[in-house]
């Protein structure tokens, strides 16, 4: 027989901020004790717990390509990840490689980003990559830089090659330039 699923069920959202030490300590008691007494909240909560493993793996594997913020670098950095970092200026390039040693490798894209609602990045190929476009990627506009982790797969693969990307503002009336970055790759020679 299956046990009866939760009267008042938590939402998503609310178990996330308990996971992430958001809530405020009332609020905090009160889920703590539904959480100890509702197995299906309960399950729900190891579902997102599982869920942030699982994404955490796949993002220090370098399977993905991935936007990430400042303060996931410096966690990945501090759980010990060997990280080679390029920061490119607005209109920019940068010579780079990969080395075996090299968990990710982390590239800041420098812009001014006040007043930008929605910004997209597309990667214009070069020998071996091709044309693609990341739409209505995260950013901190304050920040003044969008931080990816390009597949680190696609990065050993490539030959020397220089590649291209950009950031384009996109509105409702079209969509604007806002910086180019070339990349000078040389692949790694022992």
């Amino acid at each position: 027989m299956t046990p009866p699923s939760c009267a008042s069920p938590v939402p998503p959202a609310t178990l996330l901020e308990y996971w992430l030490g958001e809530l405020d300590p009332a609020r905090e008691g009160e889920l703590d004790e539904h959480l100890l007494g509702c197995a299906d909240c309960s399950d729900h909560l190891q579902g997102l717990v599982d869920l942030g493993n699982e994404v955490r793996a796949v993002v220090r594997q370098g399977f993905i390509q991935t936007i990430l913020t400042d303060d996931f670098v410096k966690r990945l950095a501090a759980q010990g990840l060997r990280l080679r970092e390029y920061r490119v200026p607005q209109n920019g390039s940068v010579h780079c490689t990969v080395t075996p040693d090299d968990d990710l490798v982390i590239t800041r894209l420098g812009a001014p980003l006040a007043g930008i609602e929605r910004l997209d990045i597309e990667w214009l190929g070069g020998a071996g990559a091709g044309h693609e476009r990341l739409r209505d990627v995260p950013f901190d506009a304050a920040a003044g830089e969008v931080i990816l982790a390009p597949p680190m797969p696609r990065l050993r693969a490539l030959p020397a090659s220089t590649l291209q990307m950009r950031l384009l503002a996109v509105a409702p009336a079209g969509e604007r330039l806002v910086g180019e970055y070339t990349f000078h790759h040389t692949p790694y020679r022992s």
